[in-house]
Protein backbone atom coordinates (compact mmCIF):
# COMPACT_ATOMS: atom_id res chain seq x y z
CA UNK A 1 0.00 0.00 0.00
CA UNK A 2 1.17 3.56 -0.64
CA UNK A 3 1.79 6.37 1.84
CA UNK A 4 -1.55 7.17 3.49
CA UNK A 5 -0.93 10.91 3.06
CA UNK A 6 -0.85 10.60 -0.72
CA UNK A 7 -3.85 10.26 -3.04
CA UNK A 8 -4.44 6.66 -4.14
CA UNK A 9 -4.19 7.25 -7.86
CA UNK A 10 -1.66 5.59 -10.15
CA UNK A 11 1.21 7.73 -11.38
CA UNK A 12 0.73 6.26 -14.86
CA UNK A 13 -1.86 7.71 -17.19
CA UNK A 14 -5.09 5.79 -17.71
CA UNK A 15 -7.93 6.32 -20.11
CA UNK A 16 -11.38 7.38 -18.90
CA UNK A 17 -14.54 6.19 -20.66
CA UNK A 18 -17.28 8.84 -20.65
CA UNK A 19 -20.74 7.41 -21.36
CA UNK A 20 -19.47 3.85 -21.66
CA UNK A 21 -22.11 1.14 -21.76
CA UNK A 22 -21.66 -1.99 -19.71
CA UNK A 23 -22.04 -3.84 -23.02
CA UNK A 24 -18.42 -2.86 -23.67
CA UNK A 25 -17.09 -5.31 -21.10
CA UNK A 26 -19.87 -7.84 -20.73
CA UNK A 27 -19.11 -11.34 -21.98
CA UNK A 28 -21.45 -12.14 -24.93
CA UNK A 29 -23.32 -14.80 -22.92
CA UNK A 30 -23.77 -12.39 -20.01
CA UNK A 31 -24.70 -9.50 -22.29
CA UNK A 32 -27.38 -11.42 -24.18
CA UNK A 33 -29.12 -12.36 -20.93
CA UNK A 34 -28.90 -8.84 -19.55
CA UNK A 35 -30.16 -7.16 -22.73
CA UNK A 36 -33.14 -9.53 -22.76
CA UNK A 37 -33.97 -8.91 -19.10
CA UNK A 38 -33.68 -5.15 -19.50
CA UNK A 39 -36.40 -5.35 -22.13
CA UNK A 40 -38.81 -6.49 -19.38
CA UNK A 41 -39.52 -2.84 -18.77
CA UNK A 42 -40.79 -2.06 -15.29
CA UNK A 43 -40.11 -5.42 -13.68
CA UNK A 44 -36.60 -4.47 -12.61
CA UNK A 45 -37.74 -1.13 -11.20
CA UNK A 46 -40.48 -2.77 -9.16
CA UNK A 47 -37.97 -5.30 -7.84
CA UNK A 48 -35.51 -2.55 -6.90
CA UNK A 49 -38.19 -0.61 -5.02
CA UNK A 50 -39.42 -3.66 -3.14
CA UNK A 51 -35.87 -4.66 -2.20
CA UNK A 52 -35.07 -1.10 -1.13
CA UNK A 53 -38.05 -1.03 1.24
CA UNK A 54 -37.00 -3.99 3.37
CA UNK A 55 -34.09 -6.31 2.57
CA UNK A 56 -31.70 -3.69 1.25
CA UNK A 57 -32.29 -1.43 4.24
CA UNK A 58 -31.62 -4.38 6.53
CA UNK A 59 -28.33 -5.24 4.81
CA UNK A 60 -27.17 -1.63 4.81
CA UNK A 61 -27.96 -1.22 8.52
CA UNK A 62 -26.15 -4.45 9.35
CA UNK A 63 -22.92 -3.36 7.64
CA UNK A 64 -23.26 0.13 9.07
CA UNK A 65 -23.35 -1.48 12.52
CA UNK A 66 -20.76 -4.25 12.11
CA UNK A 67 -18.21 -3.12 9.48
CA UNK A 68 -16.10 -0.04 8.75
CA UNK A 69 -17.31 2.29 5.99
CA UNK A 70 -14.49 3.65 3.85
CA UNK A 71 -14.23 7.44 3.80
CA UNK A 72 -11.62 10.17 3.80
CA UNK A 73 -10.96 9.25 7.45
CA UNK A 74 -11.35 5.48 7.35
CA UNK A 75 -9.52 3.31 4.81
CA UNK A 76 -8.90 6.46 2.73
CA UNK A 77 -6.97 4.58 0.04
CA UNK A 78 -9.85 2.17 -0.55
CA UNK A 79 -12.21 5.14 -0.54
CA UNK A 80 -10.14 6.79 -3.25
CA UNK A 81 -10.04 3.54 -5.24
CA UNK A 82 -13.80 3.12 -5.42
CA UNK A 83 -14.22 6.79 -6.40
CA UNK A 84 -11.47 6.37 -8.97
CA UNK A 85 -13.09 3.25 -10.49
CA UNK A 86 -16.41 5.08 -10.69
CA UNK A 87 -14.68 8.02 -12.38
CA UNK A 88 -12.90 5.86 -14.98
CA UNK A 89 -16.05 3.86 -15.79
CA UNK A 90 -18.23 7.00 -15.59
CA UNK A 91 -20.53 5.93 -12.76
CA UNK A 92 -22.07 9.05 -11.27
CA UNK A 93 -23.30 7.55 -7.99
CA UNK A 94 -20.29 6.09 -6.20
CA UNK A 95 -21.15 2.97 -4.18
CA UNK A 96 -20.36 2.94 -0.47
CA UNK A 97 -17.55 0.54 0.40
CA UNK A 98 -17.38 -1.38 3.68
CA UNK A 99 -14.50 -3.36 5.16
CA UNK A 100 -15.60 -6.29 7.30
CA UNK A 101 -13.40 -8.28 9.68
CA UNK A 102 -13.11 -11.69 8.09
CA UNK A 103 -9.96 -13.70 7.33
CA UNK A 104 -11.68 -15.26 4.31
CA UNK A 105 -10.65 -13.57 1.07
CA UNK A 106 -13.79 -12.13 -0.50
CA UNK A 107 -15.40 -9.13 -2.13
CA UNK A 108 -19.01 -8.63 -3.14
CA UNK A 109 -21.42 -6.11 -4.53
CA UNK A 110 -24.83 -6.35 -2.86
CA UNK A 111 -28.02 -4.35 -3.06
CA UNK A 112 -30.16 -3.42 -6.01
CA UNK A 113 -31.49 0.10 -5.77
CA UNK A 114 -28.35 1.40 -4.05
CA UNK A 115 -25.56 -1.18 -4.38
CA UNK A 116 -22.76 -1.32 -1.82
CA UNK A 117 -19.36 -2.98 -2.06
CA UNK A 118 -18.04 -5.11 0.78
CA UNK A 119 -14.46 -6.35 1.05
CA UNK A 120 -12.99 -8.52 3.78
CA UNK A 121 -9.87 -7.78 5.78
CA UNK A 122 -8.48 -11.02 4.35
CA UNK A 123 -8.69 -9.55 0.85
CA UNK A 124 -7.24 -6.16 1.87
CA UNK A 125 -4.28 -7.86 3.53
CA UNK A 126 -3.68 -10.22 0.61
CA UNK A 127 -3.58 -7.78 -2.31
CA UNK A 128 -1.39 -4.81 -3.15
CA UNK A 129 -2.75 -1.44 -4.24
CA UNK A 130 -3.05 -2.15 -7.96
CA UNK A 131 -4.52 -5.61 -7.37
CA UNK A 132 -7.11 -4.09 -5.04
CA UNK A 133 -7.90 -1.47 -7.68
CA UNK A 134 -8.76 -4.26 -10.13
CA UNK A 135 -10.98 -6.04 -7.58
CA UNK A 136 -12.85 -2.87 -6.71
CA UNK A 137 -13.29 -2.15 -10.44
CA UNK A 138 -14.68 -5.70 -10.75
CA UNK A 139 -17.30 -4.95 -8.07
CA UNK A 140 -18.15 -1.58 -9.62
CA UNK A 141 -18.73 -3.52 -12.84
CA UNK A 142 -21.28 -5.71 -11.03
CA UNK A 143 -23.03 -2.59 -9.75
CA UNK A 144 -23.17 -0.99 -13.19
CA UNK A 145 -24.36 -4.12 -14.98
CA UNK A 146 -27.09 -4.58 -12.39
CA UNK A 147 -26.15 -8.20 -11.84
CA UNK A 148 -27.73 -8.23 -8.36
CA UNK A 149 -31.04 -7.03 -9.80
CA UNK A 150 -31.24 -9.48 -12.67
CA UNK A 151 -29.88 -12.42 -10.70
CA UNK A 152 -32.63 -11.81 -8.15
CA UNK A 153 -35.22 -11.57 -10.92
CA UNK A 154 -34.18 -14.91 -12.34
CA UNK A 155 -34.00 -16.56 -8.93
CA UNK A 156 -37.57 -15.40 -8.23
CA UNK A 157 -38.68 -16.81 -11.57
CA UNK A 158 -36.79 -20.02 -10.81
CA UNK A 159 -38.52 -20.37 -7.45
CA UNK A 160 -41.86 -19.95 -9.16
CA UNK A 161 -40.90 -22.48 -11.80
CA UNK A 162 -39.82 -24.91 -9.05
CA UNK A 163 -43.48 -25.39 -8.23
CA UNK A 164 -43.86 -27.43 -11.41
CA UNK A 165 -41.27 -29.91 -10.18
CA UNK A 166 -44.04 -32.38 -9.28
CA UNK A 167 -45.04 -32.59 -12.93
CA UNK A 168 -43.52 -35.29 -15.17
CA UNK A 169 -40.03 -34.07 -16.15
CA UNK A 170 -40.60 -30.97 -13.98
CA UNK A 171 -37.62 -31.65 -11.72
CA UNK A 172 -35.41 -32.22 -14.75
CA UNK A 173 -36.57 -28.90 -16.19
CA UNK A 174 -35.80 -26.94 -13.03
CA UNK A 175 -32.37 -28.57 -12.77
CA UNK A 176 -31.65 -27.43 -16.31
CA UNK A 177 -32.72 -23.88 -15.42
CA UNK A 178 -30.46 -23.79 -12.34
CA UNK A 179 -27.54 -25.14 -14.39
CA UNK A 180 -28.11 -22.41 -16.97
CA UNK A 181 -28.26 -19.77 -14.23
CA UNK A 182 -24.91 -20.86 -12.83
CA UNK A 183 -23.43 -20.72 -16.31
CA UNK A 184 -24.66 -17.14 -16.59
CA UNK A 185 -23.21 -16.30 -13.16
CA UNK A 186 -19.82 -17.62 -14.27
CA UNK A 187 -19.91 -15.50 -17.41
CA UNK A 188 -20.91 -12.47 -15.33
CA UNK A 189 -17.72 -12.95 -13.32
CA UNK A 190 -15.67 -12.95 -16.53
CA UNK A 191 -17.47 -9.73 -17.53
CA UNK A 192 -16.49 -8.01 -14.31
CA UNK A 193 -12.89 -9.20 -14.52
CA UNK A 194 -12.87 -7.15 -17.71
CA UNK A 195 -14.43 -4.18 -15.90
CA UNK A 196 -11.69 -4.46 -13.29
CA UNK A 197 -9.06 -4.40 -16.00
CA UNK A 198 -10.63 -1.31 -17.58
CA UNK A 199 -10.70 0.40 -14.19
CA UNK A 200 -7.07 -0.36 -13.36
CA UNK A 201 -5.60 -0.80 -16.85
CA UNK A 202 -2.82 -2.96 -15.40
CA UNK A 203 -3.07 -6.50 -16.78
CA UNK A 204 -0.26 -7.84 -14.63
CA UNK A 205 -1.96 -6.57 -11.46
CA UNK A 206 -5.29 -8.11 -12.50
CA UNK A 207 -3.64 -11.46 -13.17
CA UNK A 208 -1.58 -11.33 -9.98
CA UNK A 209 -4.70 -10.73 -7.94
CA UNK A 210 -6.44 -13.75 -9.43
CA UNK A 211 -3.31 -15.86 -8.90
CA UNK A 212 -3.20 -14.81 -5.24
CA UNK A 213 -6.81 -15.95 -4.84
CA UNK A 214 -5.53 -19.40 -5.75
CA UNK A 215 -2.14 -19.45 -4.02
CA UNK A 216 -2.09 -16.89 -1.22
CA UNK A 217 0.07 -13.91 -0.39
CA UNK A 218 3.59 -15.26 -0.96
CA UNK A 219 4.11 -13.63 -4.34
CA UNK A 220 7.87 -14.33 -4.28
CA UNK A 221 7.03 -18.03 -4.61
CA UNK A 222 4.64 -17.58 -7.56
CA UNK A 223 4.94 -16.55 -11.18
CA UNK A 224 2.19 -15.31 -13.49
CA UNK A 225 3.72 -16.91 -16.58
CA UNK A 226 3.91 -20.27 -14.81
CA UNK A 227 0.29 -19.83 -13.70
CA UNK A 228 -0.71 -19.21 -17.32
CA UNK A 229 1.12 -22.42 -18.26
CA UNK A 230 -1.04 -24.16 -15.65
CA UNK A 231 -4.09 -22.70 -17.37
CA UNK A 232 -2.97 -24.12 -20.70
CA UNK A 233 -2.32 -27.53 -19.13
CA UNK A 234 -5.79 -27.45 -17.57
CA UNK A 235 -7.28 -26.53 -20.94
CA UNK A 236 -5.63 -29.45 -22.73
CA UNK A 237 -6.55 -31.83 -19.88
CA UNK A 238 -5.23 -35.18 -21.04
CA UNK A 239 -8.05 -37.16 -22.59
CA UNK A 240 -11.84 -37.34 -22.75
CA UNK A 241 -12.11 -38.59 -19.19
CA UNK A 242 -10.44 -35.41 -17.95
CA UNK A 243 -12.74 -33.32 -20.13
CA UNK A 244 -15.79 -34.97 -18.61
CA UNK A 245 -14.42 -34.56 -15.07
CA UNK A 246 -13.75 -30.85 -15.69
CA UNK A 247 -17.30 -30.38 -16.91
CA UNK A 248 -18.71 -32.11 -13.84
CA UNK A 249 -16.49 -30.03 -11.55
CA UNK A 250 -17.43 -26.69 -13.08
CA UNK A 251 -21.22 -27.17 -13.34
CA UNK A 252 -21.94 -26.53 -9.62
CA UNK A 253 -19.68 -23.46 -9.49
CA UNK A 254 -20.87 -19.85 -9.53
CA UNK A 255 -17.35 -18.58 -10.34
CA UNK A 256 -14.93 -19.82 -13.00
CA UNK A 257 -11.75 -21.42 -11.70
CA UNK A 258 -8.81 -19.07 -11.10
CA UNK A 259 -6.60 -20.38 -13.93
CA UNK A 260 -9.51 -20.05 -16.36
CA UNK A 261 -10.17 -16.46 -15.29
CA UNK A 262 -6.52 -15.48 -15.75
CA UNK A 263 -6.32 -17.07 -19.20
CA UNK A 264 -9.63 -15.54 -20.36
CA UNK A 265 -8.67 -12.09 -19.11
CA UNK A 266 -5.27 -12.18 -20.80
CA UNK A 267 -6.89 -13.24 -24.06
CA UNK A 268 -9.38 -10.36 -23.88
CA UNK A 269 -6.62 -7.88 -23.00
CA UNK A 270 -4.83 -8.89 -26.20
CA UNK A 271 -7.96 -8.56 -28.33
CA UNK A 272 -8.94 -5.84 -30.78
CA UNK A 273 -12.06 -5.25 -28.67
CA UNK A 274 -9.99 -4.14 -25.67
CA UNK A 275 -7.70 -1.99 -27.79
CA UNK A 276 -10.71 -0.30 -29.38
CA UNK A 277 -12.18 0.53 -25.97
CA UNK A 278 -8.90 2.12 -24.87
CA UNK A 279 -8.90 4.11 -28.10
CA UNK A 280 -12.38 5.47 -27.32
CA UNK A 281 -14.40 3.27 -29.70
CA UNK A 282 -16.88 1.56 -27.38
CA UNK A 283 -20.66 1.09 -27.04
CA UNK A 284 -22.39 4.08 -25.48
CA UNK A 285 -25.04 4.10 -22.77
CA UNK A 286 -27.29 6.32 -24.87
CA UNK A 287 -27.62 3.51 -27.41
CA UNK A 288 -28.60 0.82 -24.90
CA UNK A 289 -32.38 1.10 -25.52
CA UNK A 290 -31.89 0.37 -29.23
CA UNK A 291 -29.79 -2.75 -28.68
CA UNK A 292 -31.19 -5.77 -30.52
CA UNK A 293 -31.92 -8.80 -28.37
CA UNK A 294 -31.58 -11.06 -31.42
CA UNK A 295 -28.15 -9.69 -32.28
CA UNK A 296 -26.94 -10.23 -28.71
CA UNK A 297 -28.14 -13.84 -28.63
CA UNK A 298 -26.43 -14.42 -31.97
CA UNK A 299 -23.22 -12.95 -30.54
CA UNK A 300 -23.52 -15.29 -27.55
CA UNK A 301 -24.03 -18.30 -29.81
CA UNK A 302 -21.06 -17.25 -31.93
CA UNK A 303 -18.96 -16.90 -28.77
CA UNK A 304 -19.78 -20.43 -27.61
CA UNK A 305 -19.17 -21.77 -31.10
CA UNK A 306 -15.80 -20.05 -31.26
CA UNK A 307 -14.89 -21.39 -27.80
CA UNK A 308 -15.58 -24.95 -28.92
CA UNK A 309 -13.68 -24.43 -32.16
CA UNK A 310 -10.59 -22.94 -30.48
CA UNK A 311 -10.56 -25.13 -27.38
CA UNK A 312 -7.81 -27.68 -26.86
CA UNK A 313 -9.98 -29.66 -24.46
CA UNK A 314 -10.50 -33.25 -25.68
CA UNK A 315 -14.21 -33.11 -24.85
CA UNK A 316 -14.61 -29.98 -26.95
CA UNK A 317 -12.73 -31.78 -29.71
CA UNK A 318 -15.33 -34.52 -29.54
CA UNK A 319 -18.09 -31.93 -29.86
CA UNK A 320 -16.35 -30.56 -32.94
CA UNK A 321 -16.31 -34.08 -34.38
CA UNK A 322 -20.02 -34.46 -33.68
CA UNK A 323 -20.76 -31.13 -35.33
CA UNK A 324 -18.69 -32.18 -38.31
CA UNK A 325 -20.51 -35.47 -38.66
CA UNK A 326 -17.51 -37.66 -37.94
CA UNK A 327 -18.57 -41.30 -37.74
CA UNK A 328 -15.85 -42.46 -35.36
CA UNK A 329 -17.14 -40.64 -32.27
CA UNK A 330 -18.49 -43.82 -30.72
CA UNK A 331 -15.18 -45.53 -31.26
CA UNK A 332 -13.32 -42.68 -29.61
CA UNK A 333 -15.54 -42.86 -26.55
CA UNK A 334 -15.20 -46.66 -26.39
CA UNK A 335 -11.41 -46.54 -26.69
CA UNK A 336 -11.06 -43.81 -24.09
CA UNK A 337 -13.25 -45.24 -21.38
CA UNK A 338 -12.24 -48.89 -21.86
CA UNK A 339 -8.57 -48.21 -22.40
CA UNK A 340 -8.55 -50.30 -25.60
CA UNK A 341 -7.41 -49.59 -29.11
CA UNK A 342 -9.09 -50.83 -32.27
CA UNK A 343 -7.87 -50.95 -35.80
CA UNK A 344 -9.64 -49.13 -38.58
CA UNK A 345 -11.08 -52.44 -39.78
CA UNK A 346 -12.96 -53.14 -36.53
Amino acid sequence: MTDMTKPSTPSRRRERFPGISTRAWEHPADRSALVSLRKLSGFDEVLKKLAGLVSERSVRLMFLATAVRASERQFPELYDMVRDAAYVLDLERVPDLYVTQDPAVNAMCIGMETPIIVVTTGLVELLDEEELRAVIGHEVGHAMSGHAVYRTMLLILTNIAARIAWLPLGNLAITAVITALKEWFRKAELSCDRAGLLAGQDLQASMRGLMKLAGGHNLAEMNVDAFLEQAEEYEKAGDLRDGVLKLLQVLPQTHPFAVVRVAKLKKWAESEEYRSILAGAYPRREDDPDTSVGEQWKAAADSYSRSVKESKDPLMGLLRDVAGGVGTVGGKLRDTFTGTRHSDED
